[in-house]
């Protein structure tokens, strides 16, 4: 008995996905756990007792906490939509997706920016991408959204939306 051939993978019709987390640099945190650590020591001071360790049981988880909180936002293109922390935008509301680096972010978010966009920017990433909608029933003329990947991101948007 001859082994049958094994059959060919079916062709997926579903655009590559896009995620990404735009987490704090790496020196963000040394930074932010050096100055917690010294704030510590500065209101220990030589203190005995419950001042002497209470500094730092507080402020250093806090200072984790914290950095982690501003790290969280994740964003991604999947099921047609585009995800931005809680926010979520059908792909079929959108218009053109625009590759911004620092310069085009910075004129975009500027003195003339448009009071009624969505905006997630974080200032430790330079790129982001201004997704323009085409929405009758919303008043929001586009999003802003930073990204470490703005051309990847834009591509991922625009081929869920080609796709759907």
């Amino acid at each position: 008995m001859s082994p049958s051939p094994s059959p060919a993978p079916a062709p997926s019709a579903a655009p590559p996905a896009y995620a990404e987390r735009l987490g704090l640099p790496w020196w963000y945190w040394l930074a932010g756990l050096g100055l917690a650590g010294l704030l510590a020591t500065e209101l220990w001071m030589g203190a005995g007792g419950l001042r002497s360790w209470l500094p730092f049981v507080l402020l250093l988880p806090a200072t984790v906490a914290a950095l982690w909180w501003l790290g969280r936002i994740r964003v991604a293109v999947r099921d047609g939509e585009l995800r931005v922390d809680d926010a979520r935008l059908p792909v079929r509301f959108v218009a053109d997706a625009v590759p911004l680096d620092a310069a085009g972010r910075r004129e975009v978010l500027g003195v003339g920016a448009d009071p009624l966009a969505f905006v997630v920017q974080r200032p430790w990433v330079g790129g982001a991408v201004q997704v323009v909608l085409d929405d009758p029933a919303d008043p929001t003329p586009f999003w802003v959204v930073s990204s470490r990947h703005p051309v990847e991101l834009a591509a991922a948007i625009m081929a869920a939306r080609n796709a759907g």
